[in-house]
């Protein structure tokens, strides 16, 4: 997987050696920009949804803790790059992942970024199976995937969703959110909780029909007053929920 990083040094020279030793012995490593001082790296910070920062613990007006400090959700990995090896103490306290020595080991580089890495796939791993959505252990519950997490909504809140290319549109009573997951990926997981397809575009929630109105494939006015169609093709299957 890619590697969001950028690299904290004040130091030129310094900047430019890690920077060549990334590109040529960490491919997977993507960096998005340099900085000088804590101000920049802040600035970078806020700016990026990074993997990885290779921060300099002693800097100009500051240093790497002092950074730290700053950001208020650190969802990155920290590797500290310094000369001074009596700041580990100090590092391993602020979680750093790993702790570079100058001059730097290419070995020791490649297995820092070998255990971000490995990190991020774990993470990345695990939201996925989260935001799937699907019914979890909380009866009645499923997870809207968003961009900064998750959220936990009651399946029975649910009116309808309406299909939107590869999104859909997630109708409650008061309010829609848009989703990035296809209507069919919906109708598999709501497919056991009296939510039914009733045309290619639309996933109502059984419940909240108030009214059926015959025609070929007929329609259904819903409990917050929306009409909507039903294919021929899925009028004995929207039918068979009121036998």
């Amino acid at each position: 997987m890619k590697i969001r990083a950028i690299i904290v040094e004040d130091e030129q020279i310094s900047r430019d050696i890690l920077r060549n030793y990334i590109a040529k012995y960490c491919p997977n490593v993507e960096l998005l920009g340099e900085a000088s001082n804590i101000e920049e790296a802040q600035k970078l910070i806020e700016k990026y949804e990074l993997d990885l920062v290779f921060l300099d613990v002693e800097m100009p007006f500051g240093n790497a803790f002092d950074l730290l400090e700053k950001v208020e959700n650190k969802t990155f990995e920290v590797v500290f790059v310094t000369a001074y090896d009596h700041y580990a103490i100090e590092a391993l306290n602020n979680q750093a992942t790993y702790y570079l020595l100058k001059p730097i080991s290419i070995d020791k580089l490649i297995k820092a970024v070998s255990l971000v890495t490995e990190i991020k796939e774990k993470e990345n791993e695990l939201e996925n199976t989260i935001l799937t959505p699907k019914t979890t252990a909380v009866n009645g519950k499923i997870t809207i995937p968003q961009q900064d997490g998750f959220e936990v909504v009651n399946i029975y809140d649910i009116v309808f969703c309406k299909a939107d290319d590869n999104y859909t549109e997630v109708h409650f009573k008061d309010s829609k959110k848009l989703v990035s997951k296809t209507l069919k990926y919906f109708e598999d997981i709501l497919k056991d909780n009296s939510f039914a397809r009733i045309h290619k575009s639309f996933l109502v929630n059984v419940n909240e029909i108030t009214k059926y109105k015959k025609g070929k494939g007929g329609s259904v006015i819903l409990s917050n007053g929306k009409e909507i169609m039903v294919s021929s093709s899925k009028k004995a299957n929207l039918l068979s929920f009121f036998k």
